[in-house]
């Protein structure tokens, strides 16, 4: 009997259950595989930054990369005002990026593969570019919902659909990722199975096709943490610039 290709998104509790009120804190394997994916990316910055050598190591060139590859998103998206919110973009990227590679490893967990996560994430952004776009602008922030040239008869169907847009940002963010992860590890799953179930004479197709799969898995995985990232960017850039 085939494996459920759907188990591996299974979460289990690890060690006793923790109950606040109504609500479980337990820990789990999706809670452990956030902690690994963070304390590696310490580490590997930690380590990284240790030794400001001119001839980098694998692991200060890995870190110094990262660094200017998200200063440059950041740049070229949201412009110079949105240095002040580095920190928090590049450490969303790196997170995202790590639970992602982290769960295309055998008999681990996927944490992004899970909508309450990736939902969490979107939220807190949406909420954070929000507030800062009503710290920046005040009320004037509304005229992002007021596409200029519009002609006024245009213009009540055009804000509604402006503000359903706007909300629908962490959703749309949300499930983008969360999708992206599912399905890619649930084909990795079933094509596995075929391997297994069809043996060594049959098996050899959907093997390739495992391999094939496992590299576009990983390429996705690095394109939708950039893909969230540059999203944070666009949104963070509306909200300091006012832009439509």
């Amino acid at each position: 009997m085939a494996a459920n290709p759907m188990s591996q998104f299974d979460v289990y509790r690890i060690g006793p259950e923790i109950k606040v009120g109504v609500f479980d804190i337990s820990f789990t394997n999706a809670s452990l595989f956030m902690i690994i994916s963070t304390v590696s990316i310490l580490l590997i910055f930690n380590l990284g930054s240790k030794k400001n050598s001119i001839l980098p190591n694998k692991i200060q060139l890995l870190a110094e990369l990262s660094y200017t590859f998200v200063a440059k998103m950041i740049s070229d998206t949201a412009g110079s005002k949105a240095k002040p919110y580095f920190a928090f973009i590049f450490s969303l990227f790196m997170f995202v990026l790590f639970c992602n590679m982290f769960g295309m490893i055998p008999y681990t967990f996927t944490v992004t593969s899970h909508i309450i996560v990736t939902f969490v994430l979107a939220a807190f952004i949406f909420i954070g570019v929000t507030v800062i776009g009503f710290i920046k602008h005040g009320f004037g922030y509304l005229k992002l919902f007021v596409p200029s040239g519009v002609p006024a008869v245009l213009l009540p169907l055009i804000v509604v659909i402006e503000i359903i847009s706007y909300l629908s940002r962490p959703i749309s963010l949300s499930v983008r990722l969360f999708a992206n992860m599912m399905a890619g590890h649930t084909m990795m799953k079933v094509f596995g199975g075929f391997v297994i179930s069809l043996g060594i004479v049959g098996g050899w197709l959907p093997l390739s096709f495992s391999v094939a799969l496992t590299g576009l898995e990983i390429l996705v995985a690095f394109l939708q943490a950039y893909v969230f990232a540059i999203l944070t960017c666009i949104y963070l850039n509306d909200a300091l610039n006012l832009h439509h």
